[in-house]
């Protein structure tokens, strides 16, 4: 499908220009090159990238004995993490790309539709390079302070799972359900005191879920 993806690339560049909008990640992208470059982790393993809720994820501790390093970048959205997979995702030629982001997107005043033709761009972007790889996409998570966003986090969704049923290499990690309580509405215990970010609880819940989702 390459006019798909062209189409999708172009969508993932609209807004502020890229030299205005790419600047200002530069110094955390460059810390997380030289990171991989003293302590290179193997190939063939499992990357976390995206947003903050991926960089302040104790890896470590939720996937104990596997092969994983974390890549993310607080405040990112998805035309991010594009732009910068060339630099910190593409050598580590990792089997399995574990990928949250779209958050900060709709937050931003993005669509639905362009969550899901940012994802499209980042998938082309990767399997570009990495034609072997997995793209896991965990949904865009409810949250207590975005939770006036629900509705358009839950159509983003919608529309990525269904890009992720017809694709080849992706996989979709529905944290959704199991971050509602009966009442329909966030667990306040699994996030952090600022009500966007996960505690060691909303962790947990998704490390089991990426869990079942890598399989091995």
């Amino acid at each position: 499908m390459p006019c798909l993806f062209t189409l999708a690339l172009l969508a993932a560049q609209t807004g502020p220009p890229a030299a205005d909008r790419f600047a200002r990640w530069e110094r955390e992208i460059a810390a997380i090159e030289k990171r991989l470059t003293e302590n290179p982790p193997p190939k063939g393993g499992v990357a976390f990238a995206g947003s903050s809720s991926i960089r302040l994820w104790d890896l470590k501790k939720s996937f104990p004995g596997r092969n994983v390093v974390n890549v993310g970048f607080g405040g990112s959205e998805i035309r991010d993490c594009t732009h910068f997979a060339p630099r910190i995702l593409v050598p580590l030629e990792p089997k399995t790309i574990v990928f949250f982001a779209g958050d900060n997107d709709l937050a931003d005043g993005r669509s639905p539709e362009q969550v899901r033709d940012d994802f499209r761009a980042f998938v082309a972007a990767v399997h570009g390079k990495l034609p072997g790889t997995k793209v896991l996409f965990v949904a865009v998570k409810p949250s207590p302070k975005r939770w006036a966003l629900f509705e358009r986090q839950k159509r983003a969704n919608e529309l990525v799972k269904a890009d992720v049923a017809a694709g080849d290499r992706l996989g979709y990690v529905d944290v959704v359900p199991a971050m509602l309580g009966p009442d329909g509405k966030p667990i306040p215990d699994l996030f952090a005191k600022d009500q966007l970010h996960l505690s060691p609880k909303g962790y947990a819940v998704w490390a089991k879920l990426v869990t079942a989702a890598l399989g091995d």
